[in-house]
């Protein structure tokens, strides 16, 4: 087929746009299979990411800039490429992630289908779609590419096999920037999996109601708990969620993160609320100032 006639919708196109309505800074443009992965111009593909050669150095370049614009000073290289790391993952990690916890379809991105922009604003990606996982009782079952599992767990199964597939040949290109090594390394994709899914989570219940808001991002959790129970290798520890109990009885949703985003480097008092060096006292504060924002 032409590469100038219309790419056909893949099973998880509709996911990717149910995204990017609740978050807008995320667009993913599926690929017709005939078409190059962009790259230069802003764009990197995951494959460079991995080689640990020029569009890795670019890449980290961006972030190396709005340090010392947004600090007035510059950052380590490792905390440069912990930066660089985090921000490809936090997304990356969203597209085997959100089909499946929308639609119960699980795509797999071998760093050779990806290509990823985030110079212009939003979080940009470019990917060309394959096989995926699915239910039996999923009308996708019948496509072309369909793999089906016979359970939830299975398809649990599937989610972690794809990030992984997708982040080791990544994690291989970042790590000896980072000066972190495979426990460490993959504490932090840990991370990113619980962390992006459970933001957009409560962005698509905010985009209901209150009440709906309340229910997925309660349901993002039950599912993460699942997914990532604790002994799920190589992902490091569990999702971790618990609550805290606020100035006046509320419960306050946090959780306790595998790995440090090394921010507190550059902004020592400015930790977030589910980093390890937060104490459970100034977790409550953050989150009370945060609720009543």
């Amino acid at each position: 087929m032409p590469a100038s006639q219309p790419t056909p919708r893949s099973a998880v196109a509709d996911a990717y746009a149910r995204v990017t309505e609740v978050l807008p800074t995320l667009t993913v443009t599926e690929l017709h299979p005939d078409e190059r992965l962009p790259r230069g111009d802003g764009w990197v593909t995951a494959t460079e990411l991995a080689e640990a050669g020029p569009g890795l150095e670019g890449f980290l370049a961006w972030d190396d800039a709005q340090v010392l614009r947004d600090h007035g000073r510059p950052g380590r290289p490792d905390v440069i490429a912990s930066f660089g790391l985090h921000r490809y993952a936090w997304p990356a990690c969203l597209l085997i992630t959100a089909p499946w916890f929308l639609h119960r379809r699980v795509p797999r991105f071998p760093v050779t289908h990806v290509s990823y922009d985030r110079t212009r604003g939003p979080m940009s990606f470019a990917v060309r779609p394959g096989p995926f996982a699915c239910l039996p009782d999923d009308p996708a079952a019948a496509l072309p590419g369909a793999r089906v599992v016979p359970d939830e767990e299975a398809l649990r199964a599937e989610v972690r096999a794809a990030v992984a597939e997708h982040m080791e040949p990544v994690l291989a290109g970042f790590g000896p920037r980072m000066r972190r090594r495979g426990r460490a390394l993959w504490g932090m994709v840990t991370d990113e999996i619980v962390e992006g899914l459970w933001y957009v989570a409560e962005l698509l219940g905010e985009a209901e109601s209150e009440h709906k808001h309340e229910h997925e991002q309660r349901r993002a959790e039950r599912e993460l708990e699942l997914l990532l129970p604790g002994s799920t290798r190589p992902y490091v520890g569990s999702a971790a969620f618990r609550r805290l109990a606020g100035p006046n009885g509320e419960s306050l949703p946090t959780r306790d993160r595998a790995s440090c985003c090394m921010f507190y480097t550059l902004e020592p008092e400015d930790t977030c609320a589910t980093c390890p060096r937060t104490c459970d006292a100034d977790r409550v504060a953050k989150l009370t100032a945060l609720a009543a924002s």
